[in-house]
This record gives C-alpha cells, structure tokens and sequence, in this order.
C-alpha cells in the first residue's frame, strides 16, 4: 500500500479498515455475550464474547462490507443497526435484496462496484467467490462473497475472504488479483449436527492459500467469539506458528480492540 492501512479487530469476523481516509466495517455483530442463535436446518452458536468496541464508539462509516445477512455471526441485531447509517453497504446479490436499502448494492462473484465519498478517493470493490460449506452446500448455507478493496491511484488490492472453506473458487483469487493485505476469515466452523464438514477455512487451509497468494500482510479474524469456531486462537496459533518463516513473517495477529497499522 501507498498508505498504511489500519486495522481493529472487534470481534469474530467484525473488522474496521481504515485507508485513505476511508473507515470500513466488515460483518457488524455487536450483540451482547450469551444469546443463542439458530442458523437453520437444526444448527445453532452462542455468542461467547461481546464486541471489543461498542458500537456507539465507532464514529462514521463510509462503507460496510457484508459477506452475507443472513446468518448471525455475520450480522446479528445490533449490528444490523448499524446499516442506515453508513453511506454505503456492499453485500451479495441476494443479500441486497433482502436488506432493500438505498444504500446497499450486491455484487457477484468477480463483479465489480465502485463507491464514493466526499473528499476520498473513489474505491472499487471486486467481489470474490465463496462457498459456506461443503460441494453442493450453497442451497443451505446460502449465498457469501469476499471482497477485494482498490483504491484509486493505489495498485495495492486489501482482500477481505468472507465466510468460506477453501475449494477453487478461492484459489482463483491468487491468479487474479495481486494481493497486499489479506484479511482471512478462518475458525474451522462445524456444527454437531453435520458432524465433520466445515464451514470455514482451517489453519491447514490457510497456509495453502497463502503460499498461493502470497500477500504481503496476512491477518486472521473469524476464530473467536462464538461456540461453533472449532478452531480457536490456541489451535490456530499451534498451526499457523509451525509454518515456515516466510509464511511467519507475513502474519499479522490482531489484539482485540487495539489498532494496528499494517
């Protein structure tokens, strides 16, 4: 990147990305600890931590990044509060739909949006493929995407994965776009009831991805705050802090709540 980019990690996959005087919100869940919610079809998480910064401290947003509305972890109640006020939300096709605002745009995988604010630079905002689950699994686990952020007269690309597990539709990304800044959603979700199918990428995963994509800075997020993370921090760290050095050397692991130029 030509500037630094900042980021603060709020919670689960709850992210504020501040670059060229842009503020960007991925995911809003800024519900309380304790509730359990159904993600249909018989499964469900309780939310174990609460946000690292409320969501009256967050100050103005000019964009929100939704990987998808329609499970809790990703957008819970208060979170869903948040969407009027920002000046724009980036979301998938069927998302934007079903938000029906006249600041939301979805956008399919590989597609593109540009969005703008007073003063800024223009952003374009590439959507990446995803897929929330096993093959065949997209009728259920519904519709996801991940994002890849440009700035005008900036060639460095942030990438956000959103909600996914590894299959090509991911791995395309290392040949199409030249990554500065990734942002991983990991966690290796499962549930009981689908006993070892996974919902998100893993640790193993994510090493494979980077030695594709090969960013500059890697940053994993989506692996605490709720119960159906099999994969926590300890686990991750067991994993990802085993790999070679240069895999180390790119990873960037977040405090929750402090910012962190990267």
């Amino acid at each position: 990147m030509t500037v630094p980019v900042r980021l603060t990690h709020i919670g689960g996959p709850t992210l504020l990305v501040e670059a060229h005087g842009w503020r960007i919100l991925s995911d809003p869940t800024f519900d309380p600890p304790g509730r359990r919610y159904g993600f249909g079809w018989g499964t469900s998480s309780v939310k174990t931590a609460g946000p690292a910064v409320p969501a009256d401290d967050l100050g103005p947003l000019d964009l929100v990044l939704l990987s998808h509305d329609h499970h809790a972890d990703n957008l819970d109640d208060a979170g869903r509060a948040l969407l009027p006020g920002a000046r724009s939300v980036v979301t998938t096709p069927s998302g934007a739909r079903r938000l029906a605002a006249a600041n939301t745009q979805g956008v399919a995988p590989w597609s593109t949006a540009t969005v703008s604010a007073p003063g800024l630079p223009d952003l374009t905002i590439t959507a990446t493929p995803c897929r929330h689950g096993p093959p065949l699994s997209r009728p259920i686990a519904g519709e996801v995407v991940g994002f890849a952020l440009q700035w005008a007269d900036d060639p460095a690309v942030v990438w956000v994965s959103g909600d996914t597990v590894l299959y090509d539709g991911v791995r395309e990304v290392a040949s199409r776009l030249q990554v500065d800044v990734a942002v991983l959603h990991l966690g290796s979700v499962r549930f009981g009831l689908t006993g070892p199918l996974r919902y998100s990428m893993s640790g193993r995963d994510a090493l494979e991805l980077l030695a594709l994509i090969r960013p500059r800075v890697a940053v994993p997020v989506h692996f605490e705050g709720w119960s159906h993370f099999s994969e926590q921090e300890e686990a991750l760290h067991d994993v990802l802090d085993t790999a070679d050095a240069d895999v180390r050397a790119r990873l960037r692991w977040l405090t929750r709540g402090e910012p962190l130029d990267v």
